[in-house]
């Protein structure tokens, strides 16, 4: 009875991931509201559904910022002085990786690569990418995005 039961919830959960990209697609993050949709939807409860949205990182539960920051943490970019970059954007900004600023305008995440190797240590901001980024490039950088308000 048990297994029966297990494969009940199995078959509700199969969708959900879907289901969570497309709203992640359409809204840029998972609202609260469209979490309890999709429990309704799949007859899970939103604390299971939410425990989905909590264990993988690719989900949001926070709209994003306007310009998305992602730094490289992969080998290269490490070893060049990533993790240095990472806290002065966190000094910089006041937050950490999966947060957004209070104004709405940078969004922080950490990747494991970027594919830059040769330009460590990098970082994207929206679709660009800014390699040998040192921590007075980085408040250039920065800057330049403030500006474009």
């Amino acid at each position: 009875m048990n297994i029966q039961l297990d494969m009940k919830a199995a078959e509700r959960r199969a969708p959900l991931i879907e289901k969570l990209h497309a709203i992640q697609e359409e809204e840029g993050y998972l609202p609260a509201e469209r979490i309890a949709e999709v429990a309704a939807e799949t007859g899970l409860s939103p604390a299971q559904v939410m425990g989905v949205a909590t264990f993988y990182n690719h989900f949001h539960l926070r709209p994003p910022g306007k310009h998305t920051i992602k730094v490289c943490d992969g080998t290269a970019c490490h070893v060049k002085g990533a993790g240095n970059l990472l806290e002065r954007i966190q000094t910089e900004l006041n937050i950490k990786p999966g947060e957004s600023t209070e104004d709405g305008l940078f969004s922080l995440e950490v990747v494991a690569c970027l594919g830059a190797c040769s330009m460590a240590p990098a970082i994207v901001i929206d679709d660009t990418v800014h390699g040998r980024v040192t921590p007075k490039e980085l408040r250039r950088i920065l800057n330049s995005y403030r500006r474009r308000r």
